[in-house]
């Protein structure tokens, strides 16, 4: 069997296995999805959240930035906090501080250690629970975690306005002032961040980790590492160091079959003579300077919001374009000047290499940049 041909059924196998695994697992997340109730109730029966408030505050963190203003379950922005991992730690400092004077024990601060390990013990207990109920849809919480519920909700409808108790904080967070301008919304955020964090500690119907196992890690909620999240994380590695091995290998054992690359006598292209539709090109690299420099720019920018929070000297520039907006159009700005390099590109050296140009091909080269024009500037006024 010839070695290209090794080559091909190589490259055929590990594109069977890595499709194969990723469909495994995409199953088993859809499979495992935590559950998104119908309501959230007290024990009483009082309503506190409902499916339509935890849809809508996602729409609503998805408008303002998304992953680009802190994060859901990781993979966000810098700056902002992940919220699921704050709002579940904040809940259960407060459940802590709660219990403690429900106790009469006082600050939980000031407790000697088996005071304090006790109220941890009845806090994790709470927050590890899974009270979903399948057959009603719905999710029951104790008063005590209804009262630890309300008080970090009003930190987050706090945040999200524009109330100088918290000015300090969405300047850290690069948050411009009433992020959230209406007060309906700020309280359906406060539903879907809370669903994150009961998600991120409730426990799988049995089994001993939560929904995102175990993640983030909190050990007031007894979140940590689990033993498959240590063995796949070395599995991991040792794939890509057995990949790199089979490399060497190959280039070891097979190099030498190789013809060493001959350089010409004269750059071939010395003697190229443009066409219409390469000149053509000439507006694609033009942009795609242009793309780049602006890339630059609000990459700058999102970087100076790290020092200033809502200003660039002095100047208030969140109120102009937010610290989301200018991370989220940095990101996009780089698929867009390396997508049209690309395309243009091609587009030049097509008729250099066949020495051809089909007829038409400068009037296709003009539209086609055109309808790039169009659809990116109808992108953008969406974002």
């Amino acid at each position: 069997m010839s070695t290209t041909r090794k080559l091909w059924l190589g490259l055929a196998a590990l594109l069977v296995v890595s499709f194969s695994v990723l469909l495994w697992v995409g199953y088993e997340v859809h499979q495992q999805a935590p559950p998104l109730p119908t309501a959230v109730l007290t024990g009483d029966g009082q309503t506190l959240y409902t499916k339509a408030d935890m849809e809508l505050g996602r729409q609503v963190w998805q408008s303002i930035g998304g992953q680009q203003l802190g994060s859901i379950w990781g993979h966000g922005a810098l700056l902002a906090p992940d919220w699921s991992a704050d709002w579940l730690h904040r809940e259960a400092t407060t459940m802590l501080e709660l219990l403690a004077r429900d106790e009469g024990l006082g600050p939980y601060a000031s407790l000697d250690a088996p005071q304090q390990a006790a109220l941890k013990a009845r806090v994790m207990q709470e927050l590890r629970t899974n009270t979903y109920d399948a057959s009603t849809d719905t999710i029951t919480v104790s008063d005590l975690r209804a009262h630890a519920m309300d008080a970090v909700a009003a930190h987050y409808m706090s945040l999200f306005s524009n109330d100088p108790a918290t000015k300090k904080l969405r300047e850290d967070y690069a948050m411009r002032d009433n992020t959230i301008a209406e007060m309906p919304h700020r309280r359906a955020v406060t539903a879907f961040f809370w669903w994150t964090s009961w998600a991120a500690a409730a426990q799988r119907p049995h089994e001993a980790m939560s929904y995102t196992q175990n993640w983030p890690y909190e050990p007031l909620a007894g979140n940590t590492p689990t033993s498959t999240a240590f063995l796949w994380s070395i599995f991991s590695i040792l794939f890509m160091i057995l990949g790199i091995g089979l490399l060497v290998w190959h280039h070891a054992v097979h190099g030498s079959e190789e013809k060493p690359a001959v350089p010409p006598l004269r750059d071939p292209l010395a003697d190229l003579k443009p066409t219409p539709s390469m000149k053509a090109t000439a507006k694609y690299f033009w942009t795609v300077l242009a793309l780049f420099l602006a890339q630059i720019l609000l990459g700058a920018t999102t970087a100076h919001y790290q020092v200033e929070g809502q200003q660039a000297y002095g100047f208030a520039l969140a109120n102009y374009l937010p610290y989301a907006l200018t991370r989220t159009w940095h990101t996009e700005l780089a698929v867009l000047w390396i997508a049209t390099a690309w395309l243009a590109t091609g587009l030049y050296i097509a008729p250099a290499i066949s020495g051809h140009e089909p007829k038409y091909q400068k009037l296709g080269v003009d539209l086609l940049f055109y309808a790039l024009l169009f659809n990116v500037i109808r992108m953008v006024q969406k974002s």
